[in-house]
């Protein structure tokens, strides 16, 4: 089940009940309707807009055109304990420098059991955290407690701008078979997942990791080889092409209601039903809950087909396309910045610029080609991002709001609370009050219902 395309109706769904709806009229894009040169951004939910429309998730194929969407900044191995929250920052406080954070978030997060905690109170659409930084192969773990209860959905994916996806899905409704899957460029094909079986994934610590190569992708848990993908099988003889993950993408833990009375019946019976919320969890903690701890990054060569025509490829900070196809063959490296003056800023003017700039030249050659891909670009000179630098301070808050582009969640209480809030909980999840959503879930359904998820 492609879960991460109902997380983003859901998201849309709070989040248009939440904008004054007055002031702002959303446009929807997609494959057949481009964003207008005034929202020229089309973010992964679909929507125009400015600012972080075109950061995370900025899809290149329907946005205005092809630099509406800011660079992709580039990841470098790394780990994180996820120890502390407060390295991981408010979306709506990000503006793409991701020398400020490796993470964002939006929804409900806390620190517990020296890990992350992934709220999901009554009645919301849940949480989702994103790595700032883009992965081009590589292999990533962490270490997860899902949560429980038909209808809950915990989930551990790559992502990318054009819908690249590998994932991990817990269901909670069957806590020993967790579900792992592929897509390319957002194509639906259920023939793409596989499950496995381990000891119940709420209660116990699994290892989950992905070994994304150019070749092959490979699940593990506990070190364990669970499931293998040749990119020779995925072969499409239709559309002449690889059904293969393949373009840059982020990392994602999300935890969300699949059996939301929103989302189509496939989907809630795929999630074991609508979800419940007078569950266990909702009455004695106030919200569904999972846990992220201990993520490994380690990044791989750049694809083979890449060959950059300098000595210092640390330069080449960022991802971007240069063709609307977003292809693997498209992605170029740019030194050019990934990050906005102001939250009305976009690509087409990112008003990041001083007096003091310097015009430089970003050229990626493809290896047995004579022909290359050149940008212009104006960085400044006191200004320089190292895609080797993984910040490990940033602040959080008690509160989040609705926000475009990025992860938009309806968040009203985010947790900041200590660690010494009182639980009975085995699996240390803790009692906290929050306030209900207030959604125009029609109006949702009638903008982006239709665009992903009718008859799912």
């Amino acid at each position: 089940m492609k879960s991460f395309f109902v997380l983003i109706f859901m998201a849309l769904a709070s989040f248009i009940g939440y904008a004054r709806a007055d002031t702002w009229t959303q446009i929807a894009c997609n494959s057949t309707a481009q964003c207008p040169e005034d929202t020229p951004c089309c973010s992964q939910y679909g929507m125009c807009g400015t600012g972080s429309y075109c950061l995370g998730g900025c899809d290149p194929r329907y946005s205005y055109n092809l630099t509406a969407c800011m660079p992709q900044p580039r990841m470098a191995s790394f780990t994180e304990s996820f120890s502390d929250s407060s390295v991981v920052l408010k979306q709506t406080e990000y503006l793409g420098n991701a020398s400020d954070t490796d993470w964002v978030y939006t929804g409900y997060i806390d620190s517990y059991d020296d890990a992350l905690l992934l709220q999901m109170p009554n009645g919301s659409t849940g949480t989702v955290v994103s790595s700032t930084k883009y992965l081009w192969y590589g292999k990533v773990g962490a270490t997860i407690k899902s949560s429980r209860d038909r209808g809950v959905i915990a989930a551990f994916i790559t992502f990318s701008d054009v819908q690249d996806e590998i994932d991990y899905e817990f269901l909670g409704y069957n806590l020993t078979f967790p579900q792992n899957n592929y897509y390319s460029k957002g194509i639906l094909n259920y023939s793409n997942t596989g499950d496995f079986e381990v000891s119940n994934t709420f209660e116990n610590w699994h290892y989950y990791e992905m070994d994304w190569q150019e070749d092959k992708i490979i699940w593990s848990v506990d070190g364990k080889e669970v499931r293998t993908l040749e990119r020779d099988l995925t072969w499409n003889s239709t559309t002449d092409r690889y059904d293969f993950p393949s373009t840059p993408s982020r990392v994602q833990f999300s935890l969300w209601p699949g059996g939301s009375t929103l989302n189509g019946l496939g989907t809630i019976e795929w999630a074991g039903g609508e979800i419940n919320w007078d569950s266990e969890d909702i009455q004695e903690y106030g919200y569904y809950y999972a846990y992220v701890k201990n993520v490994s990054v380690e990044t791989y060569d750049l694809p083979s087909f890449i060959d950059l025509k300098t000595t210092n490829s640390s330069k080449y900070h960022a991802f971007l396309y240069n063709s609307t196809d977003g292809d693997e063959t498209n992605v170029y490296l740019t030194t050019k910045k990934t990050w906005l003056g102001s939250s009305d800023a976009t690509g087409l003017d990112p008003d990041n610029e001083d007096e003091d700039t310097t015009e430089t030249s970003a050229v990626v050659m493809l290896s047995g080609s004579s022909t290359y891909t050149s940008t212009s670009v104006r960085t400044k000179a006191t200004s320089a991002q190292d895609p080797s630098k993984n910040t490990k301070g940033a602040s959080t808050s008690s509160s989040s709001e609705a926000y475009s582009g990025g992860f938009v969640q309806n968040s009203k209480a985010t947790s900041s609370s200590s660690p010494s809030s009182t639980s009975s909980s085995s699996s240390g999840a803790r009692s906290q009050n929050h306030n209900g959503l207030v959604s125009a879930v029609i109006a949702a359904c009638a903008v982006a219902g239709g665009l992903f998820f009718t008859g799912l």
